[in-house]
C-alpha cells in the first residue's frame, strides 16, 4: 500500500505507528482530516515520498486494486 495524500495522519499512524517521528518532524497533527487538507501542496509531494520511503513503499511495490 502507498500512503497518499487523500489518507489522514491518524490512519496512517494507526497502520503505521512508526511514522509518528515523521509527523512530528513535520509538525503536523494527528488529524482526522485528509493530507491534502492540512499540508502545503510543495510540502505534500516532499512528506509523501518520506513517508513511503520510511515504510518501504511505492508505486512499484503496490498492485492495482490492492
Amino acid at each position: 500500500m502507498v500512503i497518499q495524500a487523500n489518507m489522514s495522519s491518524n490512519n496512517i499512524i494507526t497502520v503505521w505507528e512508526s511514522t509518528k517521528v515523521i509527523f512530528d518532524k513535520y509538525n503536523i497533527p494527528n488529524s482526522e482530516n485528509p493530507l491534502e487538507n492540512v499540508v502545503t501542496e510543495d510540502n505534500l509531494v516532499i512528506l509523501l515520498e518520506e513517508l513511503n520511503r520510511f515504510i518501504g513503499s511505492s508505486g512499484v511495490t503496490c498492485i492495482e486494486g490492492g
